[in-house]
């Protein structure tokens, strides 16, 4: 069964309310164990940096679904999307030697890379889309992370129940090629369903690790004593750290 299926299946389980299976010590081993091989697995693939299969626009699907968090009701997002988010600022910091605050014309100004490649969410659903913007190692590599940094974090605006969204990854996915962070969706730029004004892109991962509305990167040496340590929101609620396809 291909790796997708079995996150779709166990996503499928915990999202359904299954929470006597989440909660049990075996049905946490299963996981732990399963994410430990694949994880290896994909790694050995390719001289660990396999790239995500790209396709082509006419592969392209007639509407790239949002999930999650399709907007944000607060003010002051409101107030970015009517000024085209003239203002909005993407701040880089933590373990690095030039803490960076990014404007859009900033980050529109970077080198830029685009790709075609298919969505995986957990819940099962597929989605073929063009991405645009600047691979996040240029962007790493601007600022310069420190020996020290292990994983990279993903703050964002949106949050669920008043619970922050973030993400992470670690240094091989944060500098893989086909890691940026995304400002355009099939040449046009990135609708508030799909993130606006940023998001991440890392390409060999489910969707949930695909962070939006990205306000902050931060360079760190743990994941512990973040949030609810587990790496990311749904991490922290059950779901695996390491989800690649």
């Amino acid at each position: 069964m291909k790796r997708r299926n079995v996150l779709a299946g166990l996503g499928a389980l915990l999202t359904a309310g299954c929470s006597k299976i989440g909660d049990s010590k075996a049905f946490a081993g299963l996981v732990d164990g399963a994410e430990k091989l694949h994880r290896g697995a994909h790694r050995a693939l390719g001289g660990r940096r396999p790239m995500a299969r790209e396709f082509t626009l006419a592969d392209l699907s007639p509407d790239f679904r949002g999930n999650g968090n399709k907007d944000i009701d607060t003010d002051a997002y409101r107030a970015h999307v009517a000024a085209g988010f003239a203002d909005w600022r993407l701040e880089v910091r933590g373990l690095v030697d030039k803490p960076l605050s990014l404007s859009m014309e900033q980050v529109r100004a970077l080198p830029q890379r685009t790709q075609i490649t298919r969505h995986d969410c957990v819940e099962g659903w597929s989605a073929i889309g063009q991405w645009s913007g600047p691979q996040l190692s240029a962007i790493l590599d601007m600022a310069g992370i420190h020996d020290s940094a292990r994983f990279i974090v993903f703050r964002c605006a949106d949050d669920f129940n008043g619970n922050a969204y973030y993400e992470s990854c670690d240094l091989d996915d944060a500098f893989h090629p086909q890691t940026i962070v995304a400002h355009r969706l099939n040449g046009e730029p990135l609708p508030v369903k799909n993130g606006a004004p940023l998001r991440l892109r890392i390409e060999r991962q489910l969707g949930y690790k695909h962070a939006k509305y990205l306000t902050a990167i931060e360079a760190v040496a743990s994941l512990d004593g973040i949030e609810g340590g587990g790496g990311g929101y749904w991490e922290d609620r059950g779901y695996q750290w390491y989800a690649g396809v």
